[in-house]
């Protein structure tokens, strides 16, 4: 599995140097029939890495956003690859950095390797079941691992671009706080496409809830880093975060540190 993840993250790199290189030309955006954004960006990045994984591991199906939008996602396996091309499309095209390369293999449900690259300042975090998660940037690679509330309060990790104020306050009152012993909120950071899950891998946040729409590609890559470093990703009922569910189409979800609800 390690030699695999080594494979993953050098084809993450190559599908972020040619995000990189639309992210600088004067690109236009088109829409989905979901009128989700699209670049070109997505699809240079995505015709890089599907046949690249299928060449790797032809036995696994590549589930990959474009593709699933033009309605040629294969149907789940028991080991499958889910891609997201470019994960934070409206950050992309607001050229703010905060967008994201993923990657990850599912095994019987579970995301047992992720990784995800965010192309700007070259910063990947990457994650194998049972062998832990690692960040590198320029060129240094730490281990990373959840860290525990902090005695002021919660750190919440929020989405920049897809938030619903009014159903996190609501989740806020009626979730968080029993669960947390009564600790306030103590800081809030916003942050695009996946990287929220690399806030709480790194322990620089302690929960990230969605209650918005989300898809397999969008969570899998990150869900498995954050897995890795001792975290973990519930329904809002508490049970785990599966994947290979018909659509692709995630519940809303709660991705959590190490000192989360049991």
């Amino acid at each position: 599995m390690t030699r695999l993840l080594t494979d993953v993250e050098a084809l993450a790199r190559a599908a972020g140097a040619l995000v990189l290189e639309v992210y600088a030309s004067d690109f236009d955006v088109g829409a989905k029939a979901d009128t989700s954004p699209v670049t070109l960006a997505d699809e240079r990045a995505e015709a890089l890495i599907t046949p690249a994984l299928q060449a790797l591991t032809p036995a696994w199906p590549v589930v990959a956003e474009e593709a699933a939008a033009r309605g040629q996602a294969p149907a789940a396996a028991r080991t499958f690859w889910l891609v997201d091309p470019l994960d934070g499309t409206r950050e992309f095209v607001q050229r703010n950095g905060q967008f994201t390369v993923n990657i990850a293999l599912v095994h019987e449900g579970e995301p047992v390797l992720g990784v995800v690259l965010q192309p700007v300042g070259d910063v990947l975090y990457a994650g194998i079941a049972g062998q832990g998660a690692w960040c590198e940037q320029a060129g240094q690679r730490r281990a990373l691992q959840v860290q525990a509330v902090p005695a002021a309060g919660w750190r919440l990790a929020a989405s920049r671009s897809h938030g619903d104020e009014a159903a996190l306050q609501a989740w806020l009152q009626s979730g968080l706080a029993p669960v947390a012993g009564g600790l306030p909120v103590a800081d809030r950071v916003n942050a695009g496409s996946s990287l929220k899950f690399g806030l709480l891998a790194c322990g620089q946040a302690d929960v990230y809830p969605r209650l918005g729409r989300t898809m397999e590609w969008d969570t899998a890559a990150g869900h498995a880093v954050l897995a890795a470093a001792g975290g973990r990703v519930c329904t809002l009922d508490g049970a785990p975060l599966r994947y290979g569910k018909p659509g692709y189409e995630n519940p809303h979800f709660v991705a959590w540190a190490g000192s989360g609800p049991a």
